[in-house]
């Protein structure tokens, strides 16, 4: 069976996989399934029969390639939110000699029989980098965010340069069909390239497939969910909305506030009947967007919980910091709305775990924003527009007044689309799928430019200098976090 290589931004410790987020996983079950190699050094830690390799960033690369170009320029136009790039802040140079990094070091441990899978914004370039070092093997790319409109795309000064470096994958694999069409498109738009008749897009005289692969999880492990003994509030028969959500501009959050606030304005008799428990827990703070969010629903929690909270009733728990994963899957399961409404995400895999963990017999129902990835599977849940707030607080009380046998059909219907698409079969299917494209690639041998044959002559002929393995900080003065092959963030 041929290793597989998956190349991360974010380390994740392969012994602790169950207790990771639904995307860990999933990248977690290729290794359990077939023999695995992680990125970037010469020396490895070895984890349950893995390979686990780290490159460290200095504080300078962290700043300019994560929270810069990563979280400052493509997270904020994949998700649509143009006002919030800093297409101005100079940090593509690093971006792109932090990837080269990568290459030099992936390309040390890549034999040559292996596949390599890498994931992810962070690392868009480094396939082509590979292939610049005379790398041949399969190589494919999974994006775990949303891909934008074209005309989106199209503000990015470096679009070119990021299309023609998605052409030197075999197959590009993508949450959605939407995010399908608008790659598709955004290629016609950019750079003049065509659609074949065998379904794979021609840009620079290359052949690339796109497809959709929707993210699963692992449905079993959320089976065993048992409901919290404690009931929600003091109050006795208090029903429990629950909201998990990674404190971020693209979640929607101030909008689900404002929604319960309209709930309880418009349904008195809710009150001191229903609480809202929203876990946000930080992300990237030192992002400027990041903290005014952060204020923002300090202030709303404040104001709903002031205008409606009694002496036993606070209507919004909103608790800053992350759960443990076992206890989160309890917390689901006594539930009776789970609320994820996004105004852009490439999946949303908490809805996914939310579902798995009900009560078949009892099921709460699940309410999902319609620019959610997960909305394209999912249709049997309560589907809203996470802009319109009226149209939220009538999407809680359908929810609430659900008869049970109504509930129990629309979760049989879900929990199939689950364990379907689960992830193992996310897993298997791209895999699969790459290696075709791969074969397919290797009968259809393109001839390389002079230009390229040139440059690959020249990297072949540059003895690499090695890079050392540390787990943990580099030695540069307040370095950030290590980095390397495992699981999305």
């Amino acid at each position: 069976m041929r290793r597989i290589v998956v190349v991360s931004n974010r380390v994740m410790d392969l012994r602790k996989a169950a207790q990771a987020g639904g995307v860990a996983v999933a990248i977690a079950d290729v290794f359990r399934t077939r023999k695995g190699a992680g990125e970037a050094e010469v020396k490895m830690t070895r984890s349950a029969g893995n390979a686990l390799a780290t490159l460290p960033l200095t504080a300078e690369e962290h700043s300019d390639y994560y929270l810069g170009y990563s979280n400052s320029v493509l997270w904020p136009v994949f998700h649509n939110r143009l006002d919030l790039a800093r297409f101005d802040a100079g940090f593509y140079t690093r971006y792109m000699s932090v990837n080269e990094r990568f290459a030099r070091a992936l390309r040390t441990l890549i034999q040559p029989d292996d596949i390599i899978w890498i994931h992810d914004y962070h690392l868009i370039p480094l396939g082509s980098l590979l292939r610049r070092a005379g790398v041949t093997n399969p190589i494919g790319f999974f994006l775990h965010i949303p891909v934008p409109p074209s005309q989106t795309f199209l503000a990015i000064p470096e679009y070119r340069a990021l299309a023609c470096a998605l052409t030197a994958y075999d197959l590009v694999g993508l949450q959605t069909q939407a995010d399908v069409a608008n790659l598709i498109q955004f290629f016609e738009d950019s750079v003049a390239g065509r659609i074949l008749q065998d379904g794979r897009v021609a840009a620079f005289d290359r052949r690339l497939a796109i497809e959709s692969f929707p993210v699963g999880i692992d449905p079993d492990s959320f089976a065993r969910a048992s409901p919290q003994k404690a009931s929600a509030q003091s109050i006795d028969g208090a029903q429990r909305i629950i909201g998990v959500d990674r404190l971020d501009y693209s979640k929607g959050l101030p909008q689900k506030f404002q929604a319960f606030g309209h709930f309880l304005e418009k349904h008195a008799e809710y009150r001191r009947n229903v609480v809202l428990t929203q876990f946000a827990p930080p992300t990237r703070e030192s992002v400027e967007a990041y903290t005014d969010i952060r204020q923002q629903l300090e202030a709303l929690s404040g104001k709903i919980n002031g205008m409606f909270g009694e002496l036993d009733w606070v209507p919004i728990h909103y608790i800053y910091r992350s759960a443990p994963r076992d206890r989160l899957r309890d917390i689901y399961r006594s539930s009776r709305i789970g609320f994820f409404t996004p105004l852009r995400d490439g999946m949303n895999l908490v809805s996914k775990e939310y579902i798995a963990s009900q009560d078949p017999d009892d099921p709460g129902v699940p309410i999902l924003s319609r620019f959610a990835g997960a909305a394209e599977q999912l249709v049997d849940a309560l589907i809203v527009n996470p802009y319109n707030i009226d149209e939220m607080a009538d999407a809680l009380r359908a929810a609430l007044v659900m008869d049970r046998s109504e509930r129990i059909e629309r979760y049989n219907r879900l929990m199939s689309v689950i364990r379907t698409c689960d992830s193992a079969a996310w897993a298997a299917s791209f895999l699969a799928t790459l290696e075709a494209a791969a074969n397919e690639r290797s009968h259809v041998a393109e001839p390389l430019a002079p230009s390229i044959r040139a440059s690959m002559a020249k990297l072949a002929r540059t003895p690499l200098a090695p890079v050392g393995l540390k787990l943990g900080r580099s030695s540069s003065k307040g370095a950030g976090p290590r980095r390397g092959a495992s699981h999305h963030e």
